[in-house]
């Protein structure tokens, strides 16, 4: 089902302090930057890695708003890890075979992600208690 580590999404509260921590001392690069207002989140893609099978990123996360998911992740937990998302080919298929086979889906249908991508979440229960997110990249030309 899976087909590459898509991305991890860090939640932090200073989005510009923390891009430039990651490029600095990681060396990354800023793919590009969205506010998703559905989700409540301004966001930037820092990419680790390009390879035949996609690229790996990490996406730091902040909230646009304090009762947002990643606002309400933030007040419980700090800073940190936030999710882990998996690149998949078919992401209708796969949350078909997730449903069969008993693990609890935050989304049932797809819903918009970065640059375009369709994305859908996982429950923690049902994930070893990670926060799991299934992401369809755009096909690339």
């Amino acid at each position: 089902m899976f087909t590459r580590i898509d991305h991890v999404g860090i939640a932090c509260r200073d989005l510009e302090a923390t891009i430039a921590r990651y490029t600095a001392a990681f060396d990354l690069t800023v793919l590009g930057r969205e506010t998703n207002e559905a989700q409540g989140v301004h966001e930037a893609m820092l990419v680790v890695a390009d390879s035949a099978t996609g690229r790996s990123c990490v996406q730091l996360l902040q909230p646009t708003r304090p009762d947002t998911p990643v606002g309400k992740f933030l007040e419980t937990r700090g800073e940190g890890l936030h999710h882990v998302a998996y690149g998949v080919d078919d992401i209708v298929g796969s949350l078909s075979a997730l449903r069969e086979s008993g693990a609890e889906l935050i989304d049932e249908t797809p819903r918009h992600g970065f640059g375009g991508s369709a994305i859908a979440f996982i429950h923690p229960r049902s994930a070893g208690g990670v926060l799991t997110e299934l992401v369809e990249a755009v096909r690339r030309s």
